[in-house]
């Protein structure tokens, strides 16, 4: 019997990290509204960091521009014709640097846009800017090697064909994923097919636990991750002297199709060998580093060392701004010291972002220095915090010694010596800071109205804010002016002027992270937060390996607490083409699973595949397609079975966040 028991409330979470990175990948739309032009104030603070930093750094630029073979043009498109990737977005990149954009950060995006086809080195080759990270393909004895396959199927295989155009067709021989980050694995079907790498028993190497972290990590806060990913990674705004300039790491994500290979080795430990297509690999796990499963590896022969991500040209974060676990900064700083003995005999060092690092004593001060400058922000934040110091005071304070400070490539484009001194002690006493007042503070809206009343009502606040304004204080500004908003969010001076302020912070931020929040609230505030949130349609491919248990974690997460109260339900899932069932059941207003036979006792039983159960998820299929899918069948109460349904909130992926 076939039966539509409701229109389905539940949502998934995406359930990859990549997910809330897909965020980013939406293209913009619009450029930012009457946006300001950079104030006396920003001008005088941008060129206050031009004269402090060597920023014309040739050295870097001839690394950067070093092997270059050939550059793409134009534009990557799906099968449905929608542009994935243009190659030619941030041609503006060139020239002076605009008053908008902060000049150090103006270099890195320089640098980052330099993209095409490079040599590293004998029988190693990189594709820069084809996506958010890099594609390495050594040359084995009998095909290509391909380390990490960027994040898109669409630019995956654009890159392989521009990579065969130029050096001609041969064919993939393995895959390494050198960590669990999608823009790392999620264009693995547009490098190889499951059903070749199958066929030809490619081998596919991972770190431990890299199935485990890439299918489920996040499922649980997919959204509120992606909603926040749109501000980290600028995905709404234009691409211009005003808006996004650069990620960082590299200039955006694609949006597109992700998928995902099974590994067949799996590197558990250090000093782990392994000969693949006739060359000697030495891998060495860093899990818990910058991603839960990773790991780098030295090629002897090649005398080539791969740092994955566990370093690059910027400092990293310990805590990203889109939201996640805090990283254990003093492992980080552990992992980076092995990495000078393992990378000892190396004449080049490639890392999956960025550039390569050519000669032995240039490789060991770049690994050096991203060593010291984690394990300073960890041992200073920890000194400070045994001061008493709290979060705010540690970062307004810690400030990088010289050495350090002028360091370009441990720079904080993507990372920030502020944010990861907060996620330092974050990591260690969490986000009570023991001050009494802040243990159960009021709400932001409420809090917002009793500033306004304070300031003797919302034209005394204004005026406050614009005489903080007008002095380039930009951050007392916002300060002032976020509590104008919350206050009453149809003030349109207060949205206007608190956008402006975000504006001069975003021009002046070193940080393409931080500008990319700026600028994204500034436009938030202008024309509202986006109509609809990200679809998890294109994650299908990767989906298919997560396990049951995890959506169902994510589902009874959707759970609507106070509207369960006082119901009751068991409810049968059984999956026709798994073989396997699992009973739920709600009590105490809390969903319960469990891998189990259908219950007799059940108030409803619903049937149904992988597959069907997937296009739930993802949002592709609803009330009607459960009711004509020759994929379902219900039996039981039917009524109860849609009263389940309506108890499962569909996360709005579009929330605001600079208002309420």
């Amino acid at each position: 019997m076939k039966h539509a028991s409701s229109q389905l409330a539940f949502r998934c979470s995406a359930a990859v990290l990549a997910a809330m990175l897909l965020a980013s990948c939406s293209r913009p739309e619009q450029a930012l509204p009457t946006s300001a032009d950079a104030s006396a104030s920003t001008l005088a603070a941008n060129a206050e960091v031009a004269a402090s930093l060597n920023l014309a750094d040739p050295l870097s630029f001839a690394d950067a521009k070093r092997g270059f073979l050939a550059a793409p043009t134009g534009q990557v498109r799906n099968e449905a014709g929608d542009v994935i990737w243009d190659y030619d977005a941030f041609a503006f990149l060139q020239g002076k640097v605009p008053d908008t954009v902060n000049p150090s950060l103006w270099r890195q995006a320089l640098l980052n846009n330099q993209i095409g086809l490079f040599q590293v080195s004998e029988r190693i080759w990189q594709l820069r800017g084809f996506d958010l990270a890099n594609i390495t393909l050594i040359e084995g004895d009998t095909g290509w090697i391909v380390v990490d396959t960027a994040t898109a199927r669409e630019t995956a295989a654009a890159a392989m064909a521009f990579a065969r155009q130029h050096l001609g067709d041969k064919p993939v021989s393995a895959v390494i994923f050198t960590h669990s980050h999608a823009d790392h694995f999620g264009g693995a079907l547009g490098v190889i097919s499951a059903e070749e790498a199958a066929t030809r028993q490619l081998p596919i190497v991972a770190p431990a636990g890299f199935m485990d972290e890439a299918t489920s990590e996040n499922v649980l806060m997919g959204t509120a991750m992606g909603r926040r990913a749109m501000y980290m990674y600028g995905s709404r705004l234009s691409r211009d002297a005003r808006g996004l300039v650069d990620n960082g790491l590299g200039k955006a994500v694609a949006f597109g199709r992700m998928g995902i290979l099974t590994p067949t080795i799996t590197v558990t430990g250090a000093n782990q060998e392994w000969v693949i297509d006739g060359l000697r690999f030495v891998f060495h796990g860093v899990n818990g580093s910058e991603a839960p499963s990773e790991f780098v590896f030295y090629l002897p022969e090649l005398k080539a060392f791969c740092g994955a991500e566990l370093m690059s040209h910027t400092l990293h974060n310990l805590y990203t701004l889109r939201g996640a676990k805090v990283r254990d900064a003093l492992g980080w700083a552990g992992y980076l010291d092995a990495a000078l003995t393992q990378s000892a005999e190396a004449e080049v060092l490639f890392n999956q972002h960025h550039w390569p690092v050519w000669g032995h004593a240039r490789i060991a001060e770049f690994i050096t220095m991203q060593r010291d400058s984690y394990r300073y922000i960890h041992d200073q934040s920890v000194r400070l915090m045994n001061a008493g110091l709290n979060a705010g005071e540690i970062a307004e304070q810690l400030q990088m010694p010289p050495g350090l400070e002028h360091y370009l490539n441990a720079r904080g484009y993507y990372g920030t010596v502020r944010h990861n001194a907060r996620a330092v002690y974050q990591y260690y006493l969490g986000w009570f800071d023991a001050h009494p007042s802040n243990l159960d503070p009021l709400p932001p809206v409420a809090t917002g109205r009793r500033y306004v009343e304070l300031a003797g009502g919302a034209e005394q606040l204004l005026q406050k804010a614009q005489t903080a304004y007008d002095s380039g204080d930009y951050r007392w500004a916002a300060e002032i002016l976020k509590h104008a908003v919350y206050a009453d969010s149809g003030d349109t001076a207060a949205r206007e002027l608190l956008a402006r302020s975000f504006e001069q912070l975003g021009y002046r931020a070193e940080a393409a992270s931080w500008r990319n929040v700026y600028l994204s609230g500034a436009l938030e505030l202008r024309v509202g937060a986006p109509e609809q949130g990200i679809s998890r349609a294109m994650l299908i491919d990767v989906l298919k390996h997560a396990p049951i248990e995890r959506f169902l974690d994510a589902m009874a997460a959707s759970l609507n607490g106070p509207d369960a109260v006082d119901v009751e339900l068991t409810i049968n899932l059984v999956f026709s083409d798994l073989g396997e069932s699992h009973v739920l059941t709600l009590e105490n207003a809390v969903l319960h699973h469990r891998r189990a036979p259908p219950d007799p006792q059940a108030d409803a039983t619903l049937t149904l595949t992988k597959d069907f159960f997937l296009r739930m998820v993802t949002g592709s299929a609803g009330a009607t397609d459960l009711l004509l899918s020759e994929d379902t069948d219900i039996e039981g109460s039917r009524i109860d079975l849609a009263r389940f349904f309506r108890l499962l909130d569909k996360a709005p992926g579009a929330f605001p966040i600079v208002t309420r």
